[in-house]
Formats: C-alpha cells, sequence, structure tokens
C-alpha cells in the first residue's frame, strides 16, 4: 500500500526497515480508508519509518519489541522540533492503535506515571464515582469538578509536596482559594471555582481522609442575578456575516447552514453538533431538539432561508457518509464535529472576515443576539423564553436590559420635570 504514496523504490526500500517493516503497509491502508489526504499521510507514514529506523538502531529487530520507552525518548529527541514533535506523537498513536491487539505491550502509557501520580488518579477515580453514584452528576457536570479536583490536587503537590491529603487545613484552603480567585476572569468564574472546591472537601470528609467538613470554609463569591449584559451584536451585522460567507465551496456551504440555524433558532453549540438528519421535519418547517441544556425535548422553528441552507449544503456539499449528524468535518478523517471549540471557531473565523471582533465569539453571541432582536421587536417574553428552551422566565429576562427602546418607553417621568 506504501505505492500508493511513494514511487520512488530507494525510498520505499528505506521505509520497509526497522520493526515496523511488516506493518507500514497494512497501517498505508488504514490511513488511507480513513480519508486522510494524501500529504497528511504521506507525512505521518515518513515519521512512523524514521521512528522504525530509529527503534532499530536502539536495538529493537521485531515489532513486539517495541514499547512505550522506546517511543517516548523518540519523541523527545532533540532532532524533533516542536511541531514536528506533536505531528510525530500524532503519527505513532496511529501505530499504537493499529497494533495494539496483535501487541499489547504496544498499548502501554509511553511513560509509566509515578507512585504519587497512581496515587492521584485512584484518588481521582473514586471521587468520580461518588459524583457518580452518590449526588446523582452527569458526565458533564463531573468532567469540570474533576477539571477542577486536578488542579487542586496539582497546587497542593506542589505547595506541600510531603504532606498526605489528610493534612490539608483550613490555612490551605484559603490559600488555594485565594490561588484560585486570582486566576479566574470574573466573578461567575470564581464562584465556580468555590464550588468546586467545597465538592472535594465535601468527599475528603464523607470518605474519612480528612476528619472535619473543611468545605465552611470555603469563601463566598456573590453573584448577583441579572447583573451582567449579555454580549450581542447588531441585527445589522447578523445579517452582514450571514451574506459575507462564501457558498461557492462546501466548507462554505456548511458554514452559511450552521451559522443560519444558529442565527435564527437560537441553538447552543451542542445542539448544532448533536443534530441529526432525522431530526429535521422538512414538510412542517420543524427541527426537533433532543437531549437539551434542560433535559426537555423542544422544538423550534425551521424558517425558510434556513431550510433553503440546509437543503443546499445537504444535497451539494455534505460529505457521503454513515454518520447521522447534519454538520461534519470536511477534513479527513470525515466526522462529526465533536469538540465545541471546532463550532465556535467556524463562528469566529466568519466574523473576523468581515472585520467583526467580538469580545466574546460562539454560537451563544448568535443566541443572544436573536433573543435580544426578538425583545426589541416586542414579542412577548414567554414566546422567547420557549424557543431558547429555558425553564425560567428570568433566564430571559436578562434581555430586556438590551433592547433600550423598550426601556425608555416604560421610563417614568423625572420627578418635577427634566430641565
Amino acid at each position: 500500500m506504501l505505492q500508493h504514496f511513494f514511487k520512488y523504490p530507494g525510498v520505499l526500500r528505506r521505509m520497509r526497515q526497522g520493526p515496523l517493516a511488516t506493518e507500514i503497509d497494512a497501517i498505508a491502508g488504514a490511513l488511507d480508508r480513513a480519508g486522510y489526504a494524501r500529504l497528511s499521510a504521506r507525512r505521518y507514514l515518513s515519521l512512523i519509518a524514521t521512528f522504525s529506523r530509529y527503534a532499530m538502531r536502539a536495538g529493537c529487530d521485531q515489532v513486539d519489541a517495541v514499547d512505550g520507552a522506546i517511543v517516548e525518548r523518540f519523541l523527545r529527541q532533540r532532532t524533533l522540533s516542536g511541531a514536528t514533535r506533536s505531528v510525530a506523537r500524532t503519527a505513532l498513536g496511529h501505530v499504537l492503535r493499529h497494533m495494539a491487539v496483535k501487541y499489547p505491550r504496544l498499548a502501554v502509557s509511553p511513560v509509566r506515571p509515578s507512585r504519587a501520580e497512581r496515587r492521584d488518579a485512584a484518588f481521582v477515580a473514586g471521587f468520580d464515582s461518588y459524583l457518580r453514584d452518590l449526588r446523582g452528576l452527569t458526565p458533564k457536570s463531573r468532567e469540570e469538578i474533576l477539571r477542577a479536583a486536578w488542579r487542586t490536587l496539582a497546587w497542593y503537590r506542589r505547595t506541600k509536596p510531603h504532606h498526605p491529603l489528610g493534612r490539608f487545613s483550613a490555612k490551605d484552603v484559603l490559600a488555594y482559594a485565594s490561588h484560585a480567585a486570582h486566576q479566574a476572569a470574573c466573578d461567575r468564574t470564581r464562584s465556580g471555582a468555590m464550588s468546586h472546591l467545597r465538592n472535594l472537601l465535601r468527599y475528603l470528609a464523607w470518605c474519612g481522609i480528612c476528619r472535619t467538613d473543611l468545605s465552611r470554609v470555603v469563601p463566598r463569591v456573590p453573584v448577583w442575578s441579572m447583573a451582567r449584559i449579555p454580549d450581542v451584536l447588531p441585527w445589522e451585522d447578523v445579517r452582514r456575516l450571514i451574506r459575507s460567507i462564501d457558498r461557492s465551496t462546501p466548507v462554505g456551504k456548511r458554514d452559511h447552514a450552521l451559522i443560519v440555524l444558529a442565527a435564527t433558532t437560537g441553538m447552543r453549540n451542542a445542539e448544532l453538533r448533536r443534530l441529526e438528519l432525522g431530526d429535521i421535519r422538512w414538510q412542517d418547517g420543524e427541527i426537533e431538539l433532543r437531549r437539551t441544556k434542560s433535559r426537555r425535548d423542544r422544538i423550534v422553528p425551521l424558517v425558510a432561508e434556513a431550510g433553503r441552507a440546509l437543503v443546499d449544503y445537504v444535497l451539494h456539499a455534505r460529505p457521503r457518509t454513515t454518520a447521522k449528524q447534519v454538520f461534519l468535518s470536511h477534513r479527513p478523517p470525515v466526522r462529526p464535529l465533536t469538540v465545541s471549540g471546532t463550532v465556535s471557531g467556524i463562528v469566529r473565523r466568519r466574523l473576523t472576515e468581515v472585520g467583526i471582533h467580538p469580545s466574546r465569539v460562539g454560537t451563544h453571541l448568535l443566541r443572544h443576539s436573536l433573543a435580544t432582536q426578538m425583545v426589541r421587536g416586542a414579542r412577548p417574553i414567554k414566546e422567547v423564553a420557549d424557543l431558547l428552551g429555558h425553564q425560567a422566565i428570568d433566564a430571559t429576562a436578562v434581555y430586556v436590559k438590551v433592547a433600550v427602546p423598550q426601556l425608555a418607553a416604560v421610563a417614568l417621568p423625572f420627578p418635577g420635570g427634566a430641565e
């Protein structure tokens, strides 16, 4: 299969050297079936062949003699630049996944964790079970709390390297709370960090590691309801953004459909990524959103403009695949958009192209802009809440604050008259 990517006999002979000589053709075939671009596959295969020759010089004659340690030594060698090292790690990841079934030794981690790291990993695993089984938290909620727990453990190991967790004191709690507060950008983030710290301290007391519940020591950060004004775009800028997208390419058709859908329905990032072809009711002009943030299904209208954009993308630009999701990555391998940053990056890139540089960028910017435009159009606040999927009307009321003309219309006259 290497002949599909390289044609010179000398190059092929050089690439078939070392312990991976018998497997590199199969790896090339796997990359080709996955749909990788020719240039990307060539670079990956070149780095895999370079590693194979490196392993041969290190005394590894057979593929089952290769282990994670030699992979890590190769990645650390000085001849690899930072960018090349990152690509090499990806390339060798393909090797490890391809060979894991036949040679289990290749599936081990390149670096054996230390005893302290293994102990912390076991502690976090127990914390995860506690959050899941006793607290009943969803995977998304647990993920954020566990990330915060890892940060807390890293800080404690760094500041108290020889102290067990059982010696966590009230003084340590206040010191870490101050450290975490300085790392946060706003009061809402600081409040979240304190909440995550309380969860960790309650677990330490629950499982008996700490004799007292230190969660009461954690300071509280007030977050006032409706204190923050949401970031919005003028509706003229939203329309200018939609008109500016070049729809002559498949990626342009995808981005146009995604942004029009977000701007006309107020769909969240995760809802756009999870949207499946079967969720679109073409004849009824509706979209069914399942597994939303509030854990309730809801229906949003599919306006004519969004419907035309979706039809154009699905029929003329969407890659042929068995995936059910509407929006896909157009870079090989073709797959659904699973990372929120990918969708946010699409919005950011398209805004930059028209010279719009808001402080916060993402699909929520379009969601806020739609809600504000509806309020300014004198639409009932309940209608806006139903479209956005808000359970509490207070969550929608924040958009009234940016509807200045409506606020001016209901303002009371100044006592005694304004002079």
